[in-house]
């Protein structure tokens, strides 16, 4: 009974993410949550050790949004980025950065 119940309200809550995520609109733009971050330090450093691959189709991503921005213009619905293709790219770089970043200050307080 209880798992029915946990089932159930885990499916719920895709369904809220799912909305929610069209809600935002940047995927509309063919944008991707980790392509509008904040720019702390440590993100910009996270992408600045990302393959060459995965750093040029993220600024490609960037450039078309700030051009159909430009244009007052969205992506036809077919292009929009959907959320199951919403990848956390940036997750693994920003992780170890973050991990880098808390070891030398413990370094420093010593």
């Amino acid at each position: 009974m209880a798992s029915r119940a946990t089932a159930k309200g885990a499916t719920f809550m895709q369904g809220v993410r799912k909305w929610y995520y069209s809600l935002c609109g940047f995927n509309k733009l063919g944008l991707m949550r980790h392509d509008i971050l904040d720019e702390t330090e440590d993100v910009k450093e996270a992408v600045r050790r990302l393959p060459e691959k995965m750093y040029n189709d993220r600024m490609f991503r960037i450039k078309r949004a700030l051009d159909l921005s430009l244009k007052h213009q969205i992506l036809p619905k077919e292009q929009w980025t959907k959320y199951e293709e919403d990848v956390m790219y940036l997750s693994p770089y920003l992780t170890e950065v973050i991990r880098e970043r808390k070891e030398k200050e413990e370094w420093f307080k010593k």
